[in-house]
């Protein structure tokens, strides 16, 4: 699991939510998992740490220059995931937790790694979801004269319907093929540690908080799909 400290929602990583910390709802959820042996938390938050420890996750401190407004999350998982292997645990499989999401069942963590251990070819596999109205298509870019012209350059037809797929990852986690993966030296931007053969585990969009009504969000979805509580 990787959160830091800084945030412009302060603490959003262990606000409360059904009584429990957030990050303790994604936690639970790995916990309990099929697949999952080892648990560690990735973060420069004294108090983010000692949240997760609570769940049975092992402290990983982060340096400052990995816990900056500017950091890149994939250089973070690189320095966690050779502090894991240098704890003499062999990673064939790494699922990617952010701390600011409650979102997670156990299926949708198992059903991924399942996929992945069912295709050796696949770097990843990602929940992801398809929003027609924001397709990259139909986006534009700002030109320095203010004006507007298409981000991608083609034609692209006005109707949904005759557009090709296209999906946005989630950011609720990630299940990754190990050193395979997260050292890829072809990795696809802007995420490299997911490798270059990715997958999506196609679903309705996660709740990551940034806001204080995203709460009240990821509390109705626990609900609508009767997610036990966290047992610490």
């Amino acid at each position: 699991m990787i959160g830091r400290g800084g945030s412009s929602l302060a603490n959003k990583n262990i606000l409360p939510v059904h009584g429990h910390p957030l990050l303790h709802w994604g936690a639970a959820a790995a916990r309990r998992s099929r697949h999952i042996n080892d648990y560690y938390i990735s973060s420069d938050d004294d108090a983010i740490l000692k949240t997760a420890a609570k769940m049975g996750y092992n402290e990983i401190r982060r340096p400052d220059d990995l816990a900056s407004a500017t950091a890149q999350s994939c250089d973070a998982v690189r320095h966690a995931l050779d502090i894991i292997e240098a704890d003499g645990i062999p990673v064939d499989v790494l699922v990617i937790q952010h701390a600011n999401v409650g979102t997670i069942s156990e299926t949708m963590i198992d059903d991924c790694i399942d996929i992945l251990l069912a295709n050796p070819d696949l770097t990843a596999v990602v929940p992801s979801h398809e929003n027609q109205e924001y397709h990259p298509m139909r986006s534009k870019r700002v030109m320095d004269d203010g004006t507007l012209q298409p981000f991608v350059p083609g034609p692209a037809s006005a109707n949904r319907q005759e557009l090709p797929q296209a999906v946005f990852f989630d950011h609720s986690f990630w299940v990754v093929r190990g050193r395979t993966a997260v050292c890829h030296p072809e990795g696809q931007g802007p995420w490299p540690c997911m490798g270059n053969r990715i997958r999506p585990y196609l679903t309705q969009g996660c709740l990551d908080v940034h806001h204080l009504e995203d709460l009240k969000k990821t509390e109705q979805w626990i609900t609508d799909n009767s997610i036990p509580s966290p047992s610490v």
